[in-house]
């Protein structure tokens, strides 16, 4: 029963891939139901602490948002960018790799991409060598924000199963091992593909007027924008409520911070709520443009799926748990680092490393994996590269108007895919042996 349980899952997952956004949330929703009517299951527990912490980070953001100070954000990164404009393929993705440090989330990444092509394309430079790779940033960085909702399944599900892992555990892991990753990426990046005078295709379609006119038109990327005069006090405050839940989690335990009995992860969540209400109270900005917000309806996404796709995941393998590890526990046993095959496989299907990590940490705990294996291999849970079709990929190949950043011929052969593998393969090796010689 248990490979008929996977084919119900496997078809949510497929049947959610061709609506996209919520409908994984609710067709996994549909998916308890028929597990729980049908085959008699009991139902799973769903993710709650993770969703909590997903809806606080989310709406101290969104608040970050509807004062300007997201843009204001994107406004230093491009002053950064046109002013070294021979290092975009290193600074865009940089750019959106920090952006989404700061956040908590990759979208963040759309301001920037336009940008980041106007700066490559002036230059003379192939736009598709920092436009692939800065949208592999913006998720790759995930992993390594004090705030994202990826962090914060760790602790939740380390609580779960009685372990003391803390935020620093995690991030002194992700934060150098994506970030070399990145780099590597990068430096691949550097040569791919030809130089537009010398690549005969973008030299063929230039003797199109219509082709030569629409990469002329720069429709703001030029411009500057008109940025809130909230926006400093908003990002001012952002910031400073990142520092503070970074000391918090170095320092709770020593010096008596935190009251008796209080996770970290339960801490961030009212921090980050706290963080918010004193944007929104120094601002005064208009609550409905909190919830109207890129941020949030992208995040408030992200809580649907999380909640109706793990919670059946979490169903199907709390029912065959004995089964699972003993048909895997051996290999696991032998090679606990396979672990981050799983995990990557999962996530080239299951587009939310917080999905992926709330069903695959579980999972690894009950196998008896040592967290600082699942610690080292945390970046292994991006791979919806793989399939380009991330909004952040098309994306970038909407914003590449000289086409160089596209979908092959056979779907697979896209621009993303091997600054993907080169990112995240060489994050989580590094991560690996990082955490076995730190932790």
């Amino acid at each position: 029963m248990f490979y008929v349980h996977m084919l119900l899952l496997l078809a949510v997952i497929f049947t959610g891939i061709r609506f996209g956004g919520v409908a994984f949330g609710l067709l996994g929703g549909l998916g308890v139901t028929i597990l729980a009517f049908v085959f008699g299951i009991a139902p799973g527990k769903p993710p709650v602490a993770v969703m909590l912490i997903i809806l606080s980070v989310v709406a101290a953001s969104a608040t970050l948002e509807a004062t300007g100070g997201l843009k204001l954000l994107v406004k230093y990164a491009e002053r950064l960018m046109r002013k070294h404009p021979n290092q975009i393929v290193f600074l865009g993705p940089i750019c959106t790799y920090t952006l989404t440090v700061l956040v908590g989330t990759g979208h963040s990444v759309y301001p920037l991409l336009p940008v980041i092509y106007d700066i490559a394309y002036k230059k003379g430079i192939r736009p598709e060598r920092p436009m692939s790779i800065a949208s592999v940033a913006s998720q790759l960085g995930i992993t390594a924000s004090p705030i994202a909702a990826a962090a914060a399944v760790v602790m939740a599900t380390a609580t779960d199963n009685n372990l003391d892992i803390g935020l620093i555990d995690v991030l002194k892991i992700t934060i150098p091992a994506t970030f070399c990753g990145l780099m590597v990426a990068c430096t691949w990046s550097l040569k791919r593909g030809k130089d537009l005078d010398k690549d005969p295709e973008f030299q063929a379609r230039l003797k199109d007027p219509e082709f030569v006119a629409e990469l002329e038109d720069n429709d703001g990327t030029n411009e500057e924008q008109d940025i809130e005069h909230t926006a400093g006090k908003g990002l001012g405050i952002f910031l400073g409520g990142i520092a503070v839940v970074v000391f918090v989690a170095l320092f709770g335990k020593t010096l008596g911070l935190l009251p008796h009995g209080v996770k970290m992860s339960v801490a961030i969540q009212f921090l980050m709520l706290a963080v918010g209400a004193v944007i929104l109270l120094t601002t005064k900005i208009q609550p409905k443009k909190i919830v109207h917000s890129n941020v949030f309806i992208a995040g408030m996404t992200a809580v649907v799926i999380i909640f109706g796709i793990a919670w059946m995941s979490e169903t199907i393998i709390t029912h065959h748990e004995d089964y699972l590890i003993g048909m895997i526990s051996g290999i696991v046993a032998a090679h606990p680092w396979a672990f981050a095959f799983a995990m990557f496989a999962v996530s080239a299907f299951l587009k939310s490393q917080a999905a992926v990590l709330t069903i695959m940490l579980p999972l690894g705990f009950s196998l008896g994996i040592p967290p600082k294996v699942l610690i080292g291999v945390l970046p292994a849970c991006y791979a919806y590269f793989f399939f380009p079709f991330y909004p952040s990929d098309l994306a970038a190949i909407t914003f590449d108007r000289t086409g160089t950043t596209r979908i092959g011929k056979y779907v697979l052969n896209h621009s993303f895919i091997i600054p993907g593998f080169l990112a995240v393969s060489t994050a989580t090796i590094i991560g690996y042996f990082l955490s076995m010689a730190l932790n």
